[in-house]
This record gives structure tokens, C-alpha cells and sequence, in this order.
């Protein structure tokens, strides 16, 4: 019996359960296999989620704070501060000035940040394809937009 197999008729048992119809389980399976998956395609460039996620978010024309990164990810200020030193010691990001207020640092992608980014962005996007290979266009369209309305009540 090949061992993947069993694995996959034991989840299929398993989705018969009630736990398998709870939101909060559904997001959080879905969650993990999409990092898992990202994770993997990101692995080349030498980035995780998390890097990913810092490096998108400054590689953007947010100019977003260390504490907006770690509010805006739901990690705790401490969990940034190595993520953004890694980035920075690649020469991905640095910390620049706010031009809106001296007193506060930003983190902004480098040049070779941003290209990096690109090349990030297309293997989430090759991520994203194949975890929602199964649905419409439309479907799809209404899932982030189910999605968004959860995750920041817009």
C-alpha cells in the first residue's frame, strides 16, 4: 500500500468529521498548506513567508514601521526585528527616515530588494494558482473578497 495514498484516505476519512466544517480549522489547514507551499517555491530565493511578507511590504510605496509590519502580520514586535536584520544584512531593505516624521525609520526595499521581490511575487503567484486550481475565476474574485472582509472588516 503506497504510504501517500493511506495518508490521503485517512484525510478523506477525516473530512467526514465535524471539526472538518469549522471555520477556524478550515483557515487554519488551508493556512498551513499554502505556507507549506509557498515556503518550498520560495526556498530558491532564500525567503520564507514571513521574509517574504517584510520584504513585500517594503518593497511597496507604504513606507510601513517595523510595529505597522508586526500589527499588520499579527506577529509580535520582537519576531520582526530579526526578519528585517536578515533582509537588511542581504542588502534587501534598509531602515530610511520617515519623510513624514524625522524621529521614526521605515523600512524600504533596496534596489536588489525589489528585484528580488518580482521574482518572489511570481512564485507565490504559481503558489496561489494551485491552491485554487479548483475554483472559477469568480469564485475566486469572491473568495478574496470574503477573505478581506474577515481579515481587515472592509
Amino acid at each position: 500500500m503506497d504510504p501517500k495514498n493511506s495518508a490521503s484516505d485517512s484525510v478523506q476519512r477525516l473530512a467526514q468529521g465535524e471539526l472538518a466544517g469549522e471555520i477556524d480549522f478550515l483557515t487554519a489547514r488551508i493556512r498551513s498548506q499554502g505556507s507549506s507551499r509557498a515556503n518550498s517555491l520560495l526556498a530558491p530565493l532564500d525567503l520564507k513567508v514571513r521574509s517574504y511578507s517584510v520584504l513585500s511590504l517594503a518593497c511597496s510605496d507604504l513606507a510601513p514601521t517595523q510595529r505597522e509590519v508586526a500589527e499588520f502580520l499579527s506577529l509580535d514586535p520582537s519576531q520582526i526585528v530579526p526578519l528585517v536584520d536578515q533582509l537588511e544584512s542581504r542588502g534587501l531593505v534598509e531602515r530610511v527616515t520617515a519623510p513624514h516624521d524625522r524621529r521614526t525609520k521605515v523600512i524600504a526595499g533596496t534596489k536588489e530588494g525589489k528585484k528580488l521581490y518580482l521574482q518572489a511575487r511570481k512564485a507565490t503567484a504559481e503558489g496561489e494558482e494551485a491552491s485554487l486550481e479548483a475554483l472559477s475565476s469568480e469564485e475566486r474574485t469572491t473568495l478574496r473578497e470574503l477573505l478581506t472582509r474577515i481579515a481587515f472588516g472592509a
